[in-house]
């Protein structure tokens, strides 16, 4: 049954094509194939499928979230600490700032706790009036602002003081040596391999006149390489190239391994992506070889709004417009301009990417997709029915949506129950995680745990997605999501084959996208979305292509909603049908939930409170994978 819909930035239907073989599958969670377990094929000579099989599962897990060992967290009324965090990710039963007891239906499979590098533990310090900061002149003056309870005044001098390079302002190198030591012990006292990860980490927290330039920093490995090398800050460099350069250090210092995360590009202000270093000169080839070494994936979707896509960006896709914040920079310091967008969003970063690649030879952009959540409370919750704010002083309150972020930044309302990062990966280990993050095989939710798979290959065939070993044909006859499709046989065309499973606990799903990016031969770029899967057998109509709504079940009075309409599972083998193998080109999916109640209207049933008319009611949940690339081969001398 053909389901393509094409959509174009150039806002055409176009009439569907019989070139695709898509595949509805709808039922049971038994009726399709499974999304766990299938992997890499081994020796083909061993009896066991499990034993000739490199088994790669499906783990999650939030590679962002903060405690009160963050400065910003600490002024806004987190208290939780590392412990705790870690204590509420693998599953048990916390008491919240507000007093509440807080607990995750399913525990995450990692965590990765990220604070804020710059003045990384000292607030607490400060609290206690640990003798260790005694001599550190500044440090005097915030306690004193803290004994005063002037509160967003601290917060205000720690914003200022992080971008200040002067001596001074830093925190004396042996606290931080004594804090960095006891982040990355209590990391490893948490670590159970095969059953919870922790992840060493922390966030440098790069802002330039108000536009957010964040990177979240992953180590692979343990205390003993991690705390030879202490977190590089803003007051060290706010330039990418000189974190990565810090990166170079610590590996070739511990023979350990690192990589960044690039976060919030939407309140950047078009610096995220932008065409302009730092240094104020353009990209080169050196510098693309660095950002691509050093950051293989991107977090899409967070707390602060979506960063896929901007409905000024793709005016033909009807989904553009989720969760999006585009008022301004992070600080609210600039207004956004409209021509800043294409540097501040993913699908339009990796099209900007291409564009690189053939000029410079390599594509800076070449990132896999991620979410994670940016919460500042020391609880990663990304359910709407189960959300605990961004700071302490945001966690479930009545009226709360009314405040606002920080006191003065966005309305609470605003923020987003997002997201999680989903990992295709051999154990629950730090090594095996760390891997696929460097490979790509990775992909973003907003806050559902929705199973996907995405292979693409020159050869698949409609029943190969209903075989029960889906997953060995598609490692075996192409490549999974992060990865690169070879150049095909003459005159063939991408297959694509795809498979989503709804959350168990979560909505039914709507419809299954893939999302083709592409530049042509005059550097011009292109986008078109492709509706390859829909529930409930609609299709297109045939006059005009568009694909009728899903419905809508969701009770906004009473915050529920039924699995009435949509499906559990959607796969498809799809095939491009404008393919041209001298246009290089890039392919991710994207799953679409039905439509549910948002975590304000919970808020609002729970409480019994109003909701302020501006305020976002209901969610459209989603997945995006981590992209595949095709790159045309380099024409003969």
């Amino acid at each position: 049954m053909d389901l393509q819909h094409e959509r174009n930035n150039k806002m055409k239907n176009r009439p569907l094509i019989g070139l695709s073989a898509a595949l509805l599958i709808g039922g049971a969670l038994s009726a399709s194939p499974t999304l766990a377990g299938e992997a890499l094929i081994g020796d083909p000579n061993t009896y066991s499928p499990p034993a000739r099989q490199s088994s790669r599962q499906l783990y999650w897990g939030d590679t962002h979230l903060h405690t009160t060992q963050s400065p910003d967290a600490f002024t806004l009324e987190t208290r939780l600490d590392r412990e705790q965090a870690y204590r509420f990710a693998r599953g048990e039963t916390v008491i919240a700032d507000n007093g509440m007891a807080a607990k995750l239906r399913r525990p995450l499979d990692f965590l990765a706790i990220t604070d804020h590098s710059e003045y990384l533990g000292v607030f607490p310090m400060l609290e206690k009036k640990d003798p260790r900061l005694k001599e550190w002149q500044f440090g005097d003056f915030l306690g004193s602002l803290m004994d005063e309870g002037k509160f967003q005044e601290l917060a205000l001098e720690f914003s200022l003081a992080i971008q200040k390079t002067d001596a001074e302002f830093k925190v004396p190198t042996p606290v931080r040596q004594s804090i960095w030591e006891d982040v990355t012990q209590t990391a490893d006292q948490y670590y159970q391999p095969g059953v919870f990860t922790t992840l060493i980490g922390y966030e440098w927290t790069s802002m330039i006149t108000g536009d957010n330039l964040h990177r979240v920093v992953l180590f692979k490995g343990d205390h003993e390489q991690t705390h030879q090398v202490l977190p590089f800050t803003a007051q060290h460099s706010t330039a990418p190239e000189d974190l990565w350069a810090a990166l170079t250090d610590y590996e070739r210092t511990t023979g350990g391994e690192v990589l960044a995360i690039a976060h919030n590009g939407n309140v950047s202000n078009g610096r995220m992506f932008g065409p302009i270093r730092e240094n104020g000169k353009a990209f080169d080839a050196a510098y693309a070889t660095q950002r691509a070494r050093w950051e293989p994936v991107y977090e899409v979707t967070q707390v602060k709004g979506d960063g896929e896509t901007h409905p000024a960006l793709s005016p033909d896709d009807e989904f553009a417009d989720f969760e999006t914040w585009d008022d301004g920079n992070i600080a609210l310091t600039a207004d956004k301009d409209p021509d800043m967008l294409p540097y501040e969003y993913a699908r339009s970063a990796l099209q900007l990417g291409l564009g690189y690649e053939r000029e410079l030879g390599v594509n800076p952009f070449k990132f896999g997709l991620i979410g994670s959540s940016d919460m500042h409370t020391g609880l990663s919750t990304t359910a709407e029915n189960n959300y605990f704010g961004k700071f302490g002083h945001d966690e479930p309150a009545k009226d709360r949506f009314r405040e606002k972020m920080a006191h003065q930044l966005q309305e609470n309302w605003r923020l987003v129950a997002s997201g999680l990062a989903a990992v295709w990966a051999e154990d629950n280990t730090r090594e095996s995680i760390f891997e696929a993050f460097k490979r790509r095989e990775v992909y973003a939710t907003s806050g559902s745990r929705i199973g996907l798979r995405f292979f693409a290959g020159w050869d698949f065939e409609a029943q190969d997605v209903q075989r029960p070993d889906y997953a060995d044909i598609g490692y075996r006859k192409g490549v999974p999501m992060g990865g690169d499709l070879v150049t095909g046989p003459d005159g063939a065309s991408p297959t694509i084959m795809v498979a989503a499973v709804r959350d168990p606990d979560g909505a039914n799903l709507d419809r299954v996208q893939i999302i083709k990016g592409w530049l042509d031969a005059d550097g011009e770029t292109h986008e078109q979305v492709f509706d390859v899967a829909l529930s409930d057998n609609r299709q297109a109509d045939p006059s005009t292509g568009l694909i009728p709504p899903v419905g809508d079940t969701a009770d906004l009075e009473n915050a529920t909603y039924l699995n009435s309409i949509g499906d559990a599972e959607l796969a498809a083998v799809w095939q491009d049908p404008d393919f041209d193998p001298t246009e290089p080109a890039f392919y991710y999916a994207r799953v679409i939930e039905i439509p549910t109640p948002r975590w304000t209207v919970y808020d609002a049933a729970f409480f019994g409170s109003d909701i302020p008319d501006p305020a976002r009611i209901a969610i459209q949940d989603r997945a995006y994978s981590s992209p595949i690339w095709y790159t045309p081969p380099s024409p003969e001398p």
